[in-house]
């Protein structure tokens, strides 16, 4: 099975600046990663992740384009559906959209305007609106949260059908992941739990199991290992957060041997040189 190595940047700020941004897309290209994913923090120095892909798409041919991820919550989904579906159009079907309910941060949850405990089943109905729109014409549908009648989208998407992403490792979201995904790809996560999720999540064809590898070169940055320290105590960060290219090349081995053919690598702290960086996990990592 092929291994497809992306890359994530996060909230880093090299995508704030087009003198940045466009160069460090065109480095992906030209050393032929599979792909750029860009996260979404509406209160973040990230821009937003469909604009930001938009400009990537405009500069390349061949990279394709993720949202990691990108919050269905506090959206129209026809509104979002048409936006998706003209970015896989333009970029000629290389979106991969992965979608989620927002991050966990209460500042975030109130700037996107949605209650905590009404986001999955917003989310639920959502994701199940936008695959008709992609695929339907004359689209009615009557649900607890939103209302369509004979609603027909244009342009439809080059890829049919867009392939969905989802992630998470707790077990409501691997169920989630298992009814409405294409594909998986948890963050912040070991092996085992990579491997004991994937059978939960019975409907994901086999090349379309991935995972999201944050890593850094000078230790665990403080922040995560707090975080990592609040959510699994018991954990050793170094388990899921590898230190030094060697050790990121090695969990990447490491997660293919349980399953995993797609990946996105994410640094934890900017680098001084982003080409020079980009140069060293492609030298690393690819190909293995």
């Amino acid at each position: 099975m092929k291994i497809r190595i992306g890359f994530g940047l996060g909230a880093a700020t090299v995508t704030n600046d087009a003198d940045s941004f466009g160069p460090f897309v065109d480095t992906l290209e030209r050393l032929r990663f599979d792909s750029l994913w860009l996260s979404e923090r509406l209160t973040g120095d990230a821009p937003d992740p469909l604009v930001a892909l938009a400009f990537a798409a405009g500069r390349t041919s061949r990279l394709k384009l993720g949202t990691s991820v990108i919050v269905v919550p506090g959206r129209n989904p026809v509104v979002l559906a048409k936006e998706l579906a003209s970015l896989d159009r333009l970029s000629n079907g290389r979106l991969l959209p992965a979608l989620g309910l927002g991050a966990p941060n209460p500042v975030e949850h109130s700037a996107f305007g949605v209650d905590r405990k009404a986001r999955a089943p917003l989310f639920d109905e959502a994701v199940g609106l936008m695959r008709r729109l992609w695929t339907e014409d004359g689209v009615t549908h009557h649900g607890e949260r939103f209302r369509v009648e004979g609603v027909t989208l244009r342009p439809k998407p080059v890829q049919q059908p867009i392939e969905l992403w989802l992630g998470g490792t707790a077990r409501s979201e691997l169920r989630r992941a298992g009814r409405l995904a294409d594909g998986w790809l948890p963050s912040f996560c070991t092996v085992d739990d990579l491997a004991a999720g994937w059978p939960v999540i019975n409907d994901v064809a086999p090349q379309n199991l991935g995972v999201l590898i944050a890593y850094s070169h000078d230790g665990v940055p403080d922040p995560v290992r707090a975080l990592l320290a609040r959510r699994r105590p018991d954990l050793d960060p170094t388990h899921v957060v590898p230190v030094g290219l060697d050790a990121l090349r090695e969990r990447v081995e490491q997660f293919v041997a349980v399953g995993a053919s797609k990946f996105v690598v994410l640094p934890l702290v900017d680098p001084l040189d982003w080409t020079t960086e980009l140069e060293q996990v492609a030298a690393t990592c690819k190909p293995l």
